[in-house]
C-alpha cells in the first residue's frame, strides 16, 4: 500500500459541473492537492510541542498583521 494519496477526482465533484473539466492539467493538479489534504487530515503531521510552537508563531504573525492593518486604516482616514 502506498503512502501517496489517491489523485483520482471525487465523482460527486466531477459530475457537478462539466466546465470544471476543460483544463485537464489544472484539474489533475487540484485533484492531487485535494487528495493530499484528505490524507493529511487523517494523521498528525506535528508533535504536540511542534503544534504549540507553530500556533504561537502564527499568533505573533497575526498580531503583527492586525497591527499593520489598523495602522494603515488610521492612515487612510
Amino acid at each position: 500500500m502506498s503512502d501517496r494519496p489517491d489523485p483520482r477526482p471525487d465523482p460527486a465533484v466531477a459530475a457537478a459541473s462539466p466546465e470544471r473539466r476543460r483544463n485537464a492539467a489544472l484539474r489533475e493538479l487540484v485533484d492531487e492537492m485535494l487528495a493530499s489534504i484528505r490524507t493529511a487530515a487523517n494523521r498528525d503531521l506535528w508533535t504536540p510541542d511542534e503544534r504549540q510552537q507553530y500556533e504561537s508563531e502564527l499568533a505573533l504573525i497575526m498580531n503583527r498583521v492586525r497591527a499593520e492593518a489598523m495602522n494603515r486604516e488610521k492612515g487612510a482616514s
